[in-house]
């Protein structure tokens, strides 16, 4: 999902953030990060400037019961990748999580913030940092909330089937967060590798919203959705998972967009245009 608009947004010139970039992109079938070796031999033979490392185990609540691969794939394979770039000198940006916060603190996180993660999906990309962060010293870190995107599963194909198949909803009202348009995070990243400035970055749509909120908000914005479908929210107790969600995790985008000189937009934009863009292509 990520994957895809960043090989879109990167191969296109721009006059402000630097020219086009030669791609080689890379499928989970295509390159197994969980195997060194062939990590190793990938990396070496195409002697990237650069890796961007998107590849990730993203189900939550899998994590959950399938914890030593969760930390295989996202700390272990970020490990392989890291080791790799650092053999032929070649910078790394980490794709990493709001999730690695507990959600406790009620107030916009920093990237100086104490991390501590309620789940093993958190856990393990907050491992997967700090390999990147041990073994590198050119990287970039970059976390970031409740993607939604073209060429993946996400929360607004989600709700837009549901409120197909079902007349109610039940949405879970006591988590916050902030929506982020994969095609908005693939132009900051641009942006953010447009200077050597290396370290840690959130990076985010802006505003946020529960999931209840966003809910509503897919369904009113959808012209090709129900209108009839009633919402109801719920809370975190109501609507149990096997995997524990931060209450909180709105990230504090401000270090990126004050050093970059850059806007990022609200997340109801971008969920505008995704949905827009969807409606075209169907």
């Amino acid at each position: 999902m990520l994957g895809s608009d960043l090989v879109k947004v990167l191969s296109l010139p721009t006059g402000r953030y630097g020219s086009e970039h030669d791609i080689v992109g890379l499928s989970h079938r295509e390159l197994d990060i969980t195997n060194k070796k062939d990590v190793d031999i990938c990396i070496s033979n195409n002697k990237p400037d650069m890796v961007i490392h998107a590849a990730a185990y993203t189900d939550v609540d899998g994590c959950e019961s399938n914890r030593d691969l969760a930390f295989k794939v996202n700390a272990e394979g970020a490990k392989n990748v890291a080791s790799a770039c650092r053999v032929i000198g070649s910078a790394m940006v980490y794709i990493s999580t709001d999730y690695v916060f507990n959600g406790i603190k009620n107030a916009p996180y920093m990237e100086e913030d104490k991390t501590f993660s309620t789940n093993t999906y958190g856990e393990s990309k907050l491992l997967g940092e700090e390999h990147v962060s041990s073994i590198l010293k050119d990287y970039y870190i970059v976390r970031t909330s409740w993607l939604f995107g073209k060429n993946g599963k996400n929360f607004v194909e989600t709700i837009l089937r549901l409120a197909r198949e079902k007349d109610e909803l039940r949405i879970v009202n006591d988590q916050v967060g902030s929506p982020t348009y994969t095609f908005d995070l693939a132009k900051a990243i641009k942006v953010l590798i447009s200077k050597r400035s290396f370290g840690c970055y959130h990076v985010s749509n802006q505003g946020f919203c529960s999931w209840y909120d966003f809910a509503r908000e897919i369904i009113r914005e959808s012209e090709s959705g129900p209108n009839n479908v009633k919402v109801v929210p719920v809370s975190s107790e109501e609507f149990k998972r096997p995997a524990n969600r931060p209450k909180y995790s709105v990230l504090d985008c401000r270090k990126f967009m004050n050093k970059y000189d850059y806007n990022l937009r609200n997340w109801e934009e971008g969920l505008k245009d995704y949905l827009a863009e969807r409606m075209v292509n169907s």
